[in-house]
């Protein structure tokens, strides 16, 4: 695993098509969370939210990983029975593009179960 110091130089590490893709989701889950806080754990970009973290994405060689917490993935199992998951992992296909609504939802539903625990 390599130590990025920001979200800008873990971007900048991949091809031109993949960076583009990570922009779009950096600045989707910016948008969603205006408050949230920018950092880099476990290797990836994440966003924190009142000092949790609240979700983690990723580039890979064959998929663009979304990390929403085991909690955001099974509260959409319908949905996503058309990617592949794992308890704390989503995988969506490099060649498509990313469900921004489907995001939007577990982004925010992720959102209200942070402040729900507070």
């Amino acid at each position: 695993m390599k130590n990025y110091k920001n979200i800008n130089e873990y971007i900048k590490s991949f091809s031109k098509s993949e960076q583009e893709k990570l922009g779009q989701m950096r600045a989707l889950v910016l948008k969603l969370v205006p408050n949230g806080e920018e950092a880099i754990r476990y290797g990836m970009p994440t966003l924190r939210l009142n000092n949790k973290n609240l979700l983690h994405y990723a580039c890979f060689k064959k998929h663009f990983g979304f990390y929403p917490a085991p909690s955001g993935i099974n509260a959409f199992q319908k949905e996503l029975s058309k990617y592949v998951t794992s308890k704390g992992a989503i995988q969506f296909p490099l060649d498509k593009p990313l469900p921004v609504a489907l995001i939007t939802k577990i982004v925010k539903f992720r959102v209200s179960e942070i402040f729900d625990k507070k």
